[in-house]
């Protein structure tokens, strides 16, 4: 049987700052971001199996995604916990902002790591995270490779 590589897209909106950045991004400011997640695995051949010909439903896939990504990050607002922000972050969440705090510079590159740690640790084992692009803004996008990886 063949491997196929399976790719499903989303996307949710997410405000963040980058603590000691010398540009604008040091500003709060949000992303109407683009993640797409790609999964490689083999074909399900049981012909008794729901998923026969599947080698993950998207709908699972898209089950994983939200829990661990998109339901936490979407409407949020990312600082990294190790920067003055935290002050803020306090302000923000006794207000009723949903705040996340992370412990690294929350850049699309960070993300982007973190992403694939959370997803890789809920596909079931007979598939690999393949690859994650996490798309900023129409033309800037941080891309993640397992091969890359190893």
């Amino acid at each position: 049987m063949s491997t196929i590589r399976i790719t499903k897209q989303f996307t949710f909106e997410t405000a963040h700052a980058l603590y000691g950045y010398d540009g604008k991004c040091k500003n709060v400011h949000g992303h109407s971001y683009k993640l797409s997640v790609t999964v490689i695995g083999t074909p399900i051949d049981d012909p008794n199996n729901v998923k026969y010909g599947m080698v993950i439903d998207f709908g699972d896939l898209k089950k994983i995604v939200n829990k661990e990504i998109v339901d936490i990050f979407d409407h949020a607002t990312i600082f990294n916990k190790n920067t003055p922000h935290v002050e803020l972050a306090e302000i923000l969440k006794n207000n009723g902002h949903h705040v996340i705090l992370v412990d690294y510079q929350p850049s699309s590159e960070m993300m982007v790591i973190d992403f694939a740690e959370k997803i890789k640790a809920q596909l079931p084992e007979s598939l690999q995270l393949h690859s994650l692009k996490l798309q900023e803004t129409e033309t800037c996008y941080a891309e993640w490779y397992a091969s890359d990886n190893v």
